[in-house]
């Protein structure tokens, strides 16, 4: 055996401290023994409405809400009466990874009230041309599709193989799309690509001479549109599959070329947008 060398691999200082209280430990494994807890509640906050109600109300008043006021205002209003109780809980999970702040009033009764805190804004549906959303990122990775594919991971190791052709009748991804127009759709929202992209041009130039850019499997042109709009000069080809196209919006400057789902590049290609602009 050589030299050992260890690694760290936390992105939190915090928990580069030895820990040897056994009851700090014990609280530890609890924590992660409950892991999945948090990320299917930031998933159903998401799908609920939750970070953009309370983000909406930070923007106007910067004041708290109750969970009844939160379920008041949500795009679908509960008809569940015990809605507010199971966004408190939900609330106070998310605050304690600071998603949101925690606070107490009374009146007659003491009642914890919530505020949307900045990281918020990563998350809200309709930012996504702004800075990017993880909303839809978020969602689509804790979709069934994915949890079930991830499922497969202690099989994939022990015999090989695709775990998401495992899990879905032995399709690869982009195969699977042309069949669930659910997900296909779903996965196509995703955003944050466009924050991603904006920044990475604020400081790199080698577009500037391009007169023309190919993204070969470039989903529904987040990429290239967000390049043209900077280099208006440069037409954008956006070629991907047919099926991952079907929801693709129009970009000045970006022409969308497809292939057939399912089928080999060269032999299928089909011409179904122009460009604009």
């Amino acid at each position: 055996m050589g030299i050992l060398i260890e690694e760290t691999l936390s992105a939190n200082s915090n928990t580069q401290t030895v820990i040897d209280d056994d009851n700090e430990l014990g609280l530890m494994a609890v924590r992660l023994a409950n892991a999945a807890a948090f990320p299917m509640v930031l998933k159903a906050a998401l799908e609920l409405g939750v970070f953009d109600t309370l983000y909406a109300e930070a923007a106007r008043t910067n004041s708290f809400l109750s969970p009844s006021e939160i379920a008041s205002r949500l795009p679908t209003t509960p008809r569940n009466p015990e809605a507010p109780v199971l966004l408190d809980r939900m609330l106070r999970l998310l605050a304690s990874y600071s998603m949101v702040k925690c606070g107490k009033v009374s009146s007659g009764k003491v009642e914890r009230v919530y505020r949307a805190e900045p990281i918020c804004r990563f998350f809200l549906k309709d930012n996504i041309q702004d800075i990017g959303s993880l909303a839809s990122q978020v969602i689509v990775n804790f979709d069934s599709v994915f949890l079930n594919t991830w499922a497969q991971l202690k099989d994939v190791v022990l015999e090989g193989g695709d775990a998401f052709g495992r899990a879905h009748g032995g399709m690869k991804l982009f195969d699977y799309m042309g069949t669930d127009e659910r997900f296909s759709k779903l996965f196509n929202q995703t955003g944050f690509t466009i924050a991603v992209v904006k920044k990475a041009l604020e400081v790199y130039q080698g577009f500037k001479d391009v007169n023309v850019l190919v993204d070969v499997g470039g989903g529904v042109g987040n990429t290239l549109g967000v390049v043209t709009s900077k280099y208006p000069n440069i037409k954008g080809i956006n070629f991907d599959l047919t099926c991952a196209l079907a929801q693709a919006p129009s970009y000045p400057g970006v022409e969308h070329w497809s292939v057939a789902c399912a089928v080999k590049p060269q032999m299928y290609r089909i011409h179904i947008g122009s460009r604009t602009g």
